[in-house]
């Protein structure tokens, strides 16, 4: 009697991606199957009435930890600061970074850091992509309703940097193919959905 192999389904994963700031922090939760992704939440921690500079990392602590609580994230992915800025603006941007880093650290939660540039590239094929350009494209790819868009653009840069671990560790995985759920075959499926300006 002959057998057929069970396909398997694709493991469901979630990923919270965290946008590093000191006065307003972003943050996105996808839930990925495959090549496929959709947005959980995004939204932002946002600490400009705060002036105490220890009070705000005790707050993005306090708040991340909320998040991975709330939605037991598998992995986080976070935005590498970047240079260009000064030595002040570098160190503190790199200690709310840390805050949120230490934070996944407490709950066993892998940690993925990707450079801002990396990013844009995989969501925008443009690696000096403007936020707003990736805004849009996050809003196309995870099908966002404009009501659940928001005005701080640091929500959308947490998505794309879940997103892009998810392109990036869905790629490396078994079956996932050259390609599966790359900006090319995103392009390719998607014919005349986006406009040629992004």
């Amino acid at each position: 009697m002959a057998t057929t192999a069970l396909k398997t389904a694709p493991r469901e994963r979630i990923i919270l991606g965290i946008d590093p700031g000191t006065n307003v922090m972003g943050y996105g939760v996808l839930k990925t199957a495959g090549s496929e992704a959709e947005m959980l939440a995004m939204g932002v921690i946002d600490l400009r009435r705060v002036a105490d500079v220890y009070l705000k990392l005790g707050r993005i602590h306090e708040r991340v930890m909320g998040l991975i609580e709330g939605f037991l994230p598998d992995e986080l992915a976070i935005e590498a600061p970047f240079f260009g800025k000064n030595v002040q603006s570098m160190l503190k941007l790199g200690r709310a970074q840390g805050v949120a880093i230490a934070a996944a650290i407490s709950r066993d939660i892998p940690i993925h850091e990707y450079a801002p540039m990396k990013i844009k590239q995989a969501i925008t094929g443009n690696g000096n992509a403007s936020k707003e350009q990736v805004a849009a494209l996050m809003q196309r790819l995870l099908h966002i309703p404009d009501e659940r868009m928001l005005p701080h653009l640091d929500a959308t840069d947490a998505l794309a940097a879940a997103y892009c671990h998810h392109l990036h560790t869905h790629r490396a995985m078994p079956g996932g193919g050259s390609g599966g759920g790359s900006w090319k075959s995103f392009l390719k499926n998607n014919p005349g959905r986006l406009r040629t300006t992004l």
